[in-house]
């Protein structure tokens, strides 16, 4: 076990991944609702950049800050060197790469789904079968599957890394995390219960790594 596995935050956001297949139903229903346009192609399309593309260009450009929970975040000049560290792993080439084959992944998937949307109709029969209604909730929710996969399978890289990788990232002279992370919601100097743990954690790797 990595001594970096005790931060809270990495198994918040992987937990996340519990969310996915239930975003990926709702894209099902959403598709299923209204008859399909015959430029079906500019439907899948819509959806597409609707719901792929921010996430990804998010992860390629301006990674998801995980130090945050719902609608708080902890402040950038409270984090810890290794918390440092563990952000600036985010922007290295491989998760970068682990991003774009989720992007790629996806667009297969939204395949799979419109292919089987029909079988949805059944389910969907009590809405107002309104085809704009249900490409909006099919995008929506196409758009949270992306987020709930890219956040994710960004922890999952990081676990991957080996303490003596992590201990090793060279952190930025200039590093901005404001400018080079998507912080969500409210920046707050703690998030009780998680702040404290997170400190504690940290500083009993940092003790550990020295030993």
């Amino acid at each position: 076990m990595r001594s970096f596995w005790s931060e809270p935050f990495l198994w918040i956001h992987l937990a996340g991944l519990a969310v996915f297949p239930l975003t990926l139903e709702l894209t099902w229903l959403g598709l299923g609702i209204g008859e399909p346009s015959a430029f079906f192609w500019l439907e899948l399309l819509v959806i597409a950049i609707g719901g792929i593309l921010q996430p990804l260009l998010m992860q390629l450009y301006r990674p998801f800050y995980i130090f945050s929970v719902l609608l708080f975040s902890l402040k950038p000049e409270v984090l810890t060197t290794r918390q440092k560290q563990i952000l600036q792993q985010l922007k290295s080439p491989r998760q970068k790469f682990f991003s774009l084959m989720a992007a790629i992944l996806m667009a297969f998937v939204l395949w799979q789904l419109y292919s089987l949307a029909p079988m949805a109709n059944t389910v969907t029969e009590f809405l107002p079968q309104s085809r704009i209604l249900g490409i909006v909730i099919a995008t929506f929710s196409f758009w949270l599957s992306n987020i709930f996969l890219q956040i994710p399978l960004s922890i999952l890289g990081l676990l991957w890394l080996t303490d003596e990788k992590l201990e090793a990232t060279e952190l930025e002279n200039q590093m901005n995390i404001q400018e080079q992370f998507t912080i969500p919601g409210w920046q707050v100097k703690q998030i009780i219960g998680l702040s404290n743990l997170s400190k504690l954690t940290n500083v009993t790797a940092e003790k550990t790594s020295s030993n």
